[in-house]
Parts: structure tokens; sequence; C-alpha cells
């Protein structure tokens, strides 16, 4: 392990400052830093995904984010791709490579390789939509818990997208995700890593610092950011409304603002739900970085946060 060169997973929850401490660690250490954010990848999507600014972005630049417009996909597979190329050349330049994010999917693509699952079938979802439409999806997600608890643990009741896409893996494969992914093709990743996760110890604080950063978003104008969306991709969204299959609208905030903008509800609603969703998303990303193992956790509410991750860091690279 002491001959393969260093890389770095700087993970966690949403709101735990991951962004402000990668930049301030670019600038003293040798590294180079690389987005794991499955909703940075989107050109345009700046506000609602609390994309780092111009500023940041140029004392700290951040590979693998602006890449796609919000009409196309990125999945874990061409994350895996990108990655790998770009830790090699970082490696080759003599650097670090420090990957920072909050898409767990990405981190665990990027080590263990990935699952043989099969494509989506749009017959089998329209199917799937269609039972859930008569029994609502928390009885879909009991359904999955019966024919594959150990993935319905990590899935929230009214995760439509994963609880959809869990039970269509086993409609098609006949094999559970769980299965699948314990026969997953795993290549070794050929590096020595440190896997630090900020995690805070008061919940309550992480929720508030949502809300805030929701109520931040708002004011920075979020919902103008959405109709220029939807000026710009006008053949998506006739009635403005974009397709809830597309990746891009799934992201956290944007679904909520095309259905206030579509007259569902009012911006108090608005911020609620959006508030509610982003907590709903952190709960999620909190469960997957309890199940990865050799993870050292610094609290994200210490006053010491930076030093403690700074002589982490300093002392693998030197090591």
């Amino acid at each position: 392990m002491s001959a393969l060169p260093p890389a770095i997973f700087l993970m966690g929850p949403t709101a735990t400052g991951k962004t402000g401490l990668a930049a301030r660690l670019y600038q003293h250490l040798p590294i180079e830093l690389i987005s794991v954010d499955s909703a940075l990848v989107f050109k345009g999507m700046d506000i609602g995904t609390a994309k780092p600014d111009a500023a940041t972005l140029r004392q700290a630049p951040h590979h693998l984010i602006d890449l796609i417009s919000p009409t196309q996909v990125y999945s874990a597979a061409h994350f895996r791709h990108d990655a790998l190329k770009l830790m090699a050349n970082i490696t080759a330049r003599g650097k670090v490579p420090l990957l920072v994010g909050g898409t767990m999917l990405y981190f665990k693509a990027l080590q263990g390789g990935l699952s043989n699952l099969p494509e989506a079938d749009v017959e089998v979802r329209a199917k799937l939509d269609a039972e859930a439409l008569q029994i609502g999806w928390p009885a879909m997600h009991a359904k999955l818990a019966k024919i594959d608890p150990a993935t319905a643990a990590r899935l929230e009741p009214a995760d439509a997208q994963r609880v959809q896409r869990a039970l269509e893996v086993v409609e098609i494969s006949g094999k559970t995700m769980t299965e699948l992914h314990q026969a997953s093709r795993g290549d070794d990743l050929p590096y020595r890593l440190l896997k630090v996760a900020l995690v805070p110890l008061d919940r309550s604080v992480l929720h508030s610092r949502i809300a805030t950063r929701f109520d931040d978003m708002l004011k920075q104008g979020f919902l103008d950011e959405v109709k220029a969306l939807l000026k710009q991709y006008p053949e998506l969204n006739p009635y403005l409304k974009l397709t809830p299959e597309m990746p891009s609208m799934r992201c956290v905030g944007y679904r909520q603002a095309l259905e206030h903008l579509a007259g569902q509800y009012d911006e108090a609603e608005l911020r609620d739900r959006g508030i509610f969703a982003t907590r709903q998303l952190a709960k999620r990303q909190l469960t997957w970085l309890r199940g990865m193992d050799d993870t050292v956790e610094v609290d994200c509410l210490n006053p010491q946060m930076y030093n403690l991750v700074f002589n982490q860091i300093n002392q693998f690279i030197k090591d």
C-alpha cells in the first residue's frame, strides 16, 4: 500500500462546509481538487446547487464542474472514468488528488467499482409508476423491504426515484440491488486512500445551517435562475414544468421551484419543502457515511475543524 500514490476523499452531508474547507486546503497543500457532486456538473445551475462562485474557483479550481447542460445525463460510470483519468494526470504532475463532495454513490463507484446493474427499461418503469399511482410510494417501499431489506433500509419511503430503480432492477434481472452490488466488478483503486468525513455532532445545528442556506439562495435569485433555465430550454417545459425524469431537475430545490412556478403552492411552502428535501438529503448522506469503512470523522462544527483536517492530510501525504 505504501508504494501506491496518495489520494484523499473529503466527504460529508450538505452544508457542512466542504467547499470552503477544500478551497482553504488548496492554498496550503500540494493538492488538486476534483468535485464529487452530481449537481455541480450542470451548467447554469449555480445558486440552487451552492456551486462555488467564480472567485472561489479562481483561487481553488475544481475539476468536474459545469460539464453538461441540464438536458444531459452524467452517471456514476461517467464520473468514475473522468475521475480516474484526472487522478492519474494529477499524480503525474506531482500533486495529490483531493476529491470533495457529497455524492456518496460516486465515491463508492470510484473506490469499489461499478455493479453490473441492468439498463433502465421504459416499460418496467411505466408498470411500476402505474402501481405506485394506486398504492403510493411508501407502500412500494414496503414491497421493496420484503424483497431487498438492505437496500430499503437506506432509502426513504418517499424517495420515488431510488425505490423505483431498486424494484426495476429486481424486475429485470431477477436479483436484488444488494446481490448485484456484492458481485460488483471492483477494480481496486490504485491509490492509498485517506477518507475524511465532516459529520456534525449536533444535528440540529446542521438543520439550522440548511435553513439559512436555502433562505440565502432565495435571496440570491434562485427562482430567477430556474426561470432562466425554463427560457433557455423551452422545448422541455411547455407548461412551466420540466419532466420529473430529468436528472438535473431531481436536484434538491429545483423540483420544488418548478412546482412553485407551476402554481402548485406559494413561496412559503416552497421554502418549507425545499428545506425539508435538503434535510432528507443530508440524512441519506449520513447513512451512506455510516456504512463506509476506514473513515476519519471530524466534527464540522468544531472551531478547530480546519487544523484537524489539515494535520490529518499533511501527515498522510508525508507518510
